[in-house]
């Protein structure tokens, strides 16, 4: 005896006909996973072995001065003198 095809496919059921589709999502949500997990181990080590450029820390400096001139530690002249020096610092 001979199966009728019930459009769904070839009397399947309607589930058999995506399960490709669930398939490829969970491979592309595992890879996903670990590229982020290789990203972020190897990311992450290089990100606490760097140290701030001398930019970098000349603005901190920078910001620490203006920090301390609106709260009052320093006068005009000091923080005049600082900001020259920090300026003259390569």
């Amino acid at each position: 005896m001979m199966r009728s095809w019930n459009g769904m496919g070839m009397g399947m059921g309607m589930g058999m006909g995506w399960s490709w589709v669930f398939g490829l999502l969970l491979l592309a949500g595992v890879v996903t996973l670990v590229v982020l997990l290789v990203r972020l181990t190897v990311d992450g080590g290089r990100r606490r072995g760097e140290h701030p450029g001398p930019g970098a820390a000349q603005s901190r400096a920078r910001e620490v001065l203006d920090e301390r001139y609106a709260r009052g530690e320093i006068d005009s002249a000091e923080y005049e003198e600082r900001l020259r020096t920090l300026r003259r610092d390569p």
